[in-house]
């Protein structure tokens, strides 16, 4: 049932995006696939496949709502969906995803497998007050593909980061943290309510010339 209950609220998500007017609406899907940082508990979920490389192509996922993704120190990155107290919980929604087609699917306990590089997780306080000084950058998009800047037309200004968790970033400007709220909230009435600061040192290193 929670496998149900997630591909519901996934296409709500989506829904109130394109309400509120997200310019970034027609690049996004209602699959999403999620880099799993670290092992949490409900530990149960259903593995769909673990392939040696991430596929190149969203049109992988075309028949999943949603996936998460962990990237193993064995060399595989594995892909499941839905989360589960306990074993006879995933169990059941087995028959209904072979249904679909996914003939190799099996209840995977997330305890017994190990991340890579899950300590190097690149962390940012989106509440964070910015500082007199400090060079910010307005963060406007991740997205699992990469995309043309040209996407961003309205922006003169659009950098490129590709990050560990295998995430595009896109981001505008080179503001100080004085007025840098003020250019923020520009950037989320101009079309992305989901935008926010980050310090330009933070991303520098991850950027594609």
């Amino acid at each position: 049932m929670k496998l149900i209950r997630t591909f519901i609220l996934t296409l709500f998500v989506f829904s109130a995006l394109s309400a509120y007017g997200d310019k970034l609406a027609h690049l996004r899907s209602a699959r999403k696939i999620v880099t799993v940082e670290s092992i949490t508990a409900p530990y149960y979920t259903i593995q769909v496949v673990a392939l040696k490389e991430p596929p190149g192509n969203a049109a992988f996922f075309t028949t999943l709502t949603q996936a998460r993704e962990f990237i193993c120190t064995d060399g595989f990155v594995r892909y499941t969906i839905g989360e589960y107290d306990t074993f006879g919980q995933a169990a059941r929604d087995l028959e209904a995803l072979k249904a679909q087609g996914f003939s190799d699917v099996f209840v995977l306990n997330t305890r017994k497998i190990s991340l890579k590089n899950s300590n190097q997780t690149l962390v940012i306080d989106k509440n964070a007050q910015p500082v007199a000084g400090v060079a910010y950058t307005i963060q406007v998009a991740a997205l699992r593909y990469p995309v043309y800047v040209s996407e961003f037309e309205e922006f003169e200004d659009v950098q490129e980061y590709y990050m560990r968790d295998r995430i595009y970033r896109y981001c505008v400007g080179n503001f100080d943290g004085a007025v840098a709220l003020d250019e923020l909230s520009k950037v989320r009435q101009s079309g992305y309510p989901d935008a926010f600061l980050v310090p330009v040192e933070k991303y520098a290193s991850f950027k594609i010339e």
